[in-house]
């Protein structure tokens, strides 16, 4: 048997120290990413909160036009409504491809972008469709893509 050095026994204790250190810093990141995508559920909940206040503002009543689909009197403000679900829809599926946003999540609202782009009527879907082709320009090209493999239930 060989006897091992005090310096091989300090340069052991440092290296887990070192491992000790990385595995804490490794949890302490994981930590930080939770809070980050709770901050951006966040933020995305408060956009819709003011998009609703902006419709009751105007008395228009989201329940109202989600059964019975849009009344000549809030079309203006529907169609307002939609640009800005577009625009988080967008922003959505880009923290869905930068990993800020779990599966679960990015499938309900993959779901009420589905939903979006095919109305719950036809004149729902015509103005829906109407102000989705006047915004694609302006989006990325992946989520254009995506949008419109969508299949269509339009009449």
């Amino acid at each position: 048997m060989k006897k091992v050095g005090l310096d091989t026994w300090i340069q052991l204790l440092g290296m887990l120290s070192v491992l000790a250190g990385l595995v804490f810093v490794g949890l302490e990141m994981q930590q930080s990413q939770n809070i980050a995508l709770a901050a951006q559920q966040q933020a995305r909940m408060q956009v819709f909160v003011e998009a609703f206040s902006t419709l009751s503002e105007r008395n228009t009543d989201i329940t109202e036009y989600l059964v019975n689909g849009v009344a000549p009197e809030n079309e203006l403000s529907l169609k307002n409504f939609m640009n800005q679900r577009w625009m988080i829809y967008e922003n959505d599926y880009l923290q869905y491809r930068l990993g800020l946003m779990d599966e679960d999540m990015w499938e309900a609202k993959f779901n009420s972008m589905e939903g979006l782009y095919n109305g719950t009527n036809s004149k729902d879907c015509a103005l829906a469709r109407y102000v989705y082709d006047a915004m694609k320009i302006g989006f990325d090209r992946n989520f254009v893509e995506l949008v419109e493999s969508i299949p269509s239930d339009c009449p």
